[in-house]
């Protein structure tokens, strides 16, 4: 019986001390806040309103103009870090971020919010790859790297529920300009201590700045991201599928142009790591998932269950309990010699009994509902920290800013997608199970079938609403039939594709480049 030789240990790098800890402490705030800032306004607008009387359009933009500006910068940003180093790239849009903040609090008419919020955007899209690269370059010890990103991602996933419910608590006491200062502190820690604790890193042979390549990478992502946002809410028209396919369009043009350019925007060598590749499109699956749930479980809190904002902001931070401790696990079984491939396939599955349960839901189902939330959360953040470890272990330090940015953008469209995709079966099958009599409002959406509820006498209201909730229930049960088998088909995919990864990286892989290696350890 012939045994095969064991595999060499890979080699390591330092291991981070008390220095490189805190200076991730001080990085979480200002991730913290960028995450918090896509929902904290969910409370503030109606007092932004009654202040401001924005238009329709211009209500529309001041929720929508950050997540646009972020998704479409994050590849430049990170491609630009790279090249002036991530550490003054970081610093800029600490500052753009702070000023912004102040703008949007004291804006006193419609168009500065919106060109704050831009502004605002702008800032974030520095922030989000700059945090992940310094990251890469602070932890070398693949173990303290893959602890360091599972708090990454944590954070991440729960500043987004905690801003809707911080802006709900400051509107309450405070003026709507409130969930804007609160950046400040966090940004004026970060300038403080950033030079003193954060190491200045770069790509030393970045090539010329692809300036063609920013143009078309916006044509290619805004477009896409507008189009597949709207869909759910507003249907197959005509102008969202034409913009879908604007974007497709020139993002063809973009990878064509990152092809055969002499120094792109986005390497190509990138996806010829082992690993990459699949990392992007598995961590683009996830973000699919997480925000494909959260269509249906805000609506299914506020509008099935009856619940008002701020209690159902309340109840949706119980499911991030189970977050916190999912991404330190999944880092924890891997580091004990648990192959990757099989940790993230069984996180794809625990996310699938999430749907699981939500396909149980029936219109007085809140525990059955924030425990499938829960579950699916943590199934879905155990991929993504995997993932964002995979990734930037398997590509050269120099292009860390550039790495972190697509999985950044790859998430943005996943989670679009996601609402797009299962928010169009949701719909579908609430206009089939409405009654044809109900009122053509009713027909359309939940909220207009409780809204026509309002102007009908007691009974054939209560009649309406029973049967509109219900309705949205079996939308929300079949997409989460689809969701589940989604998840299951990555759980294969992830058994396949990552069947012959390494768990960590090669030395070659760690360090590229003896001028970058001594770029990443320099201090202040």
């Amino acid at each position: 019986m012939t045994h095969s030789a064991p595999s060499p240990t890979p080699a390591s790098g330092p291991r981070a001390g008390r220095r490189e800890w805190t200076a991730l402490g001080v990085l979480m705030l200002p991730l913290l806040l960028v995450s918090m800032d896509v929902s904290v306004l969910y409370f503030a607008i109606p007092a932004i309103s009654a202040d401001l009387e924005p238009s329709g359009t211009q209500q529309l933009w001041i929720f929508d103009i950050y997540a646009f500006v972020l998704a479409g910068l994050l590849m430049t940003m990170g491609s630009l870090g790279d090249r002036i180093g991530r550490r003054k790239l970081l610093m800029f849009g600490a500052a753009a971020f702070g000023t912004a903040s102040v703008v949007a609090a004291y804006a006193d008419s419609a168009e500065t919010l919106i060109a704050a919020r831009a502004l605002l955007g702008i800032g974030g899209a520095t922030l989000m790859p700059s945090t992940m690269a310094i990251i890469r370059t602070m932890f070398t010890d693949p173990g303290q790297r893959a602890k360091a990103i599972g708090l990454w991602s944590g954070v991440m996933t729960g500043g987004i529920a905690l801003g809707s419910v911080m802006s709900g608590v400051l509107v309450e006491y405070f003026w709507w300009g409130s969930v804007f200062l609160v950046n400040l502190p966090a940004m004026v820690l970060l300038l403080v201590l950033g030079p003193v604790l954060l190491p200045e890193s770069r790509n030393p042979e970045p090539g010329r700045f692809d300036l063609l390549g920013v143009p078309l990478s916006m044509a290619a992502v805004l477009p896409l991201i507008y189009g597949v946002k709207e869909i759910p809410s507003e249907g197959w028209r005509p102008e969202y599928v034409i913009s879908v396919a604007v974007g497709l369009l020139f993002a063809a043009l973009f990878v064509r142009r990152q092809r055969t350019a002499e120094s792109p925007l986005i390497s190509p060598e990138l996806f010829r790591g082992r690993g990459f590749a699949p990392a992007v499109v598995l961590n683009l699956v996830s973000s699919f998932a997480m925000m494909g749930s959260a269509y249906f479980t805000t609506q299914y809190l506020q509008s099935v269950l009856g619940k008002s904002s701020m209690e159902a902001a309340l109840w949706a931070l119980l499911p991030t309990v189970l977050v916190g401790v999912a991404a330190p696990v999944a880092a924890q079984l891997v580091h004990k010699g648990v192959h990757r491939g099989h940790v993230v396939a069984g996180g794809f599955v625990v996310a699938a009994c999430g749907y699981g349960l939500l396909v149980l839901a029936g219109t007085d189902s809140l525990w059955l509902v924030l425990a499938g939330a829960g579950v699916l959360a943590s199934g879905i953040v155990t991929v993504m920290s995997q993932m964002m470890d995979l990734a930037l272990g398997t590509v050269p330090v120099g292009n860390a800013g550039t790495a972190s940015s697509l999985l950044e953008t790859g998430a943005e469209f996943g989670g679009a997608l996601g609402m797009a995709v299962l928010g169009s079966i949701g719909t579908a099958v609430y206009r089939h199970e409405m009654p044809d009599s109900a009122p053509a409002a009713a027909r359309e959406t939940l909220g207009g079938a409780l809204a026509a509820a309002r102007h009908l006498p007691d009974g054939a209201g209560a009649t309406l609403t029973t049967a509109a909730r219900e309705a949205f229930t079996s939308g929300m049960n079949a997409a989460a039939v689809a969701g589940a088998l989604l998840l299951l088909g990555a759980a294969a995919l992830a058994t396949a594709t990552l069947r012959r990864v390494q768990v960590h990286p090669t030395p070659a892989e760690q360090t590229s480049h003896p001028a970058q290696e001594s770029l990443s350890r320099s201090g202040a």
